[in-house]
């Protein structure tokens, strides 16, 4: 049977076609400039083929004749661009050109349907000539030849977003066909799909249940694929919204150094707004995202250890400061002296205070990276006088700041003088306690609603985060003024001897009091006054008229010692509330001993006074049955070990058996004070009680395999690592072999802080010396032997 015939009309529209359409592919893979002129004129080709049609069945239907044609020399154009591998130039361009036409087509073909008001499910020339293509690349999908697949996929992904109107078939089509090449081998085909699953994920509608989605889908890619570039596809396509943003936030931690670039620099930071203006928040604006995936940000961001990731934090940080400046979140908060820094301050009241790192991170980043903002900040009277948790600290980062870049004439014309900044601190204290004495007086009043209580609870603390921001700003002044200086001595030293100070605020005073102190014996003297004259007057012995107080005009180095009441009279029982009081102020008292003797280098020799509160408070408090004490008490015994030889020696054993007897948390100060104590005092215990390290390194691998957590293997792990490599181990190979066991066994595989330290500790063993090296060859097939058994028996159980 003869072939059918085209009409006279029909073929010359092919001939003109066949000239033509080459001649437009031709134009378009040598130039993206010609783009848009060559899309109006294979449109006007493709508008003239739809009218080239041919009647059937006596004119009750019609072929169109014209559109096939059409779409035929298209496809053959395509059929050539297809087996072209990635990074040839011209077939890059006729994809992008195909991409362009299916959109132009198919916003032609909607700008026609509201001309004329046809239905939009009715069929058009542009969905039966995206449907035409679409079907094409689906069979490249499945070719043998990786650069077909690759080409397929990537017109498709050019296409994806411009498809208009599909049936509900060719979609379903399009989206099975695109997951199904997910776990194709080729990368370059992979980064495609991803590609265009991403922007297939935008148009998805609800799913049957059990089936799994594209959103789905593009999480696991990003997360689990194995080529970074498949990852990187993925995270910078997918569309950002709440179900996606804590996933696109995992990946500030991903290995590849380019993502986590990219997340902050073209992620983050380009969708803080939306538009050109940018007062129109985007997803990734600072007041739509949650305090926990700011600190994410900030903490990954800023802790990065390739500088390119850090460097992108910061400018989002930066852009996060200009976005929120000008836009307190409720009316009246603004301050007449507070400009430039308002953006600081309105992005720390979106950030969580109590955590100081991030917060400080953060605006040393932004200080940094927008020098001008420190050039330009000022801090005036009424900035003082009303002073916020976030202006007392912005204050305070100011000056370390300023301080780290040396930059002495900055910092004397915007901080006040020594005297003024006490008589702040002062206000604030006594407005501290304002508070708590309203909180108390209203607790005995009424019985206080929950919202109540929070408030009052709320304006507590933020005074006294305002007074530990002054208090560590207080730290780093000059104290050339002898006036101030003696202002800010007294004020700290009455502080610390009031109740009120909470005890969060005792280590920023003793900060302050060591900076003023001229040396370390001085400090110790004032704080062992204090102790005395606390635990006195918690007693009812206060003997003032025996006492010398320090005077408002004593200077620190002048501070007199104390003397002693005589106490000839038996002491009378304490009623219930005494002895309450008197727990409450040894507790206080252990804490400032904790405190003072972080803070000294000197040996207890040099510093008598330290014996007496050895005696008659830390040695009693390690006695008592009471956890709190006890505690407290080990851990200054502890410290007082590390500047006293004669004490360490006799103490030693006495730390590690304990350790058994004690709770968890105990049990890691316990453990820590032993490992100081041995580095400490090595070359003291083999020469005076050489028995002492083989038990202790005895009683300390019993607890490898035996700890009570997984913070107490792990802090024993640290130690005996440490003593490795100082070479203080009596028995090498039995530690070593201890430490492999541990490391290796299943019962420690979620015990991360381990497994960090004995990764490190191996490989710098090892490289350390060839002595080490052999002392590992040798004991590998014992140590082999036993993992062996080990897991054998595990493997029966």
């Amino acid at each position: 049977m003869p072939g059918r015939t085209l009409h006279a009309g029909a073929a010359a529209l092919c001939d003109k076609i066949a000239a033509q359409v080459p001649r437009i592919f031709d134009q378009a893979q040598n130039s993206l400039a010609n783009h848009q002129k060559n899309l109006v004129a294979l449109y006007k080709l493709q508008v003239e083929a739809a009218l080239c049609t041919e009647e059937v069945r006596k004119g009750r239907g019609l072929r169109l004749v014209g559109e096939k044609i059409f779409e035929e020399a298209i496809l053959q154009m395509l059929t050539r661009v297809l087996p072209l591998k990635k990074g040839v130039t011209p077939a890059d361009r006729v994809v992008k050109f195909i991409g362009g036409y299916v959109k132009f087509v198919n916003e032609k073909a909607l700008e026609q349907e509201d001309q004329e008001g046809n239905d939009e499910d009715d069929e058009s020339t542009a969905s039966r000539f995206t449907a035409r293509l679409l079907q094409f690349f689906y069979k490249g999908f499945l070719a043998k030849d990786k650069n077909v697949r690759y080409r397929s996929l990537q017109s498709v992904a050019e296409m994806v977003n411009h498809l208009g109107l599909v049936d509900e078939e060719v979609y379903s089509e399009l989206r099975s066909s695109l997951m199904d090449r997910v776990i194709d081998r080729e990368v370059n085909v992979r980064v495609q799909v991803a590609i265009g699953l991403s922007k297939l994920s935008g148009t998805e509608g609800p799913s049957e249940e059990g089936e799994q989605t594209v959103q789905e889908l593009l999480l696991d890619i990003m997360k689990h694929d194995a080529s970074a570039d498949v990852r990187r596809a993925a995270v910078l396509n997918i569309p950002i919204d709440d179900t996606t943003i804590d996933a696109i936030l995992d990946r500030t931690r991903d290995v590849d150094i380019t993502i986590r670039k990219l997340v902050y620099s073209a992620i983050l930071e380009k969708n803080v707004t939306v538009g050109d203006n940018d007062q129109i928040m985007g997803p990734t604006h600072p007041r739509a995202l949650t305090i926990a995936q700011r600190e994410l940000i900030i903490r990954n961001g800023l802790g990065d250890r390739e500088p390119s990731v850090r460097v992108a934090a910061a400018s989002l940080l930066g852009r996060w400061v200009d976005v929120v400046r000008g836009q307190p979140e409720a009316e009246g908060e603004d301050n007449p002296d507070v400009k430039i820094e308002s953006g600081l301050i309105e992005l720390l009241k979106m950030l969580d205070m109590a955590e100081q790192k991030y917060p400080v991170d953060a605006v040393l980043s932004v200080l940094t990276s927008r020098p001008e903002i420190f050039q330009n900040m000022i801090f005036g009277h009424d900035y003082w006088k009303n002073l916020t948790p976030e202006t007392a600290f912005l204050a305070r980062v100011f000056v370390e700041h300023g301080l780290t870049t040396n930059d002495n004439v900055r910092l004397e014309a915007v901080l006040p003088v020594v005297t003024e900044l006490a008589f702040h601190i002062q206000d604030t204290f006594n407005e501290l306690g304002s508070r708590v004495d309203e909180e108390q007086e209203a607790r005995l009043l009424t019985d206080l609603t929950e919202d109540e209580r929070i408030r009052y609870e709320d304006a507590r603390l933020e005074k006294e985060a305002i007074l530990g921001e002054l208090l560590q700003l207080a730290v780093n002044l000059d104290y050339s003024d002898e006036i101030g200086r003696r202002k800010m001595f007294q004020l700290v030293r009455d502080m610390l001897s009031e109740d009120l100070l909470p005890q969060s605020l005792l280590n920023k005073c003793l900060d302050v009091l060591r900076e003023l102190s001229p040396n370390e014996r001085d400090l110790i003297r004032v704080v062992v006054e204090l102790v005395q004259d606390l635990r006195d007057q918690a007693r009812g012995n206060e003997g003032e008229e025996d006492l010398k107080v320090a005077s408002p005009e004593t200077s620190p180095g002048e501070t007199p010692n104390t003397a002693r009441p005589s106490r000839s009279n038996p002491p009378r029982e304490q009623t219930a509330e005494e002895k309450a009081r008197a727990d409450a102020t040894d507790y206080k008292c252990l804490l400032l001993c904790i405190g003072m003797l972080e803070r000294v280098d000197g040996t207890l020799d040099e510093n008598s006074t330290l014996a007496g509160i050895l005696d008659e408070l830390i040695i009693p408090s390690v006695k008592r049955k009471e956890y709190i004490f006890r505690e407290k008490g080990l851990i200054s015994m502890g410290l007082c070990c590390l500047i006293a030889k004669p004490l360490a020696i006799n103490t030693a054993k006495f730390f590690v058996e304990q350790v058994p007897h004690s709770p968890a948390s105990l049990q890691e100060s316990l453990l820590q004070i032993t490992f100081d104590i041995m580095m400490v005092h090595e070359a003291e215990l083999r020469k005076y009680r050489p028995e002492i390290i083989p038990f202790l390194m005895e009683k300390l691998l019993g607890l490898v395999s035996m700890a009570a957590s997984d913070k107490v293997r792990a802090v024993v792990c640290l130690g005996l690592s440490k003593l490795i490599l100082a070479g203080m181990a009596t028995d090498y190979e039995l530690v070593l072999t201890n430490l492999i066991q541990v490391y290796l066994s299943p019962k420690t595989e979620n015990n991360l802080e381990l497994r960090q330290c004995l990764t490190f500790f191996f490989q710098v063993f090892c490289y350390s010396s060839p002595a080490n090296q052999e002392t590992i060859q040798s004991m590998f097939l014992r140590t082999y032997e036993t993992l062996k058994e080990d897991r054998e028996k595990l493997d029966e159980d």
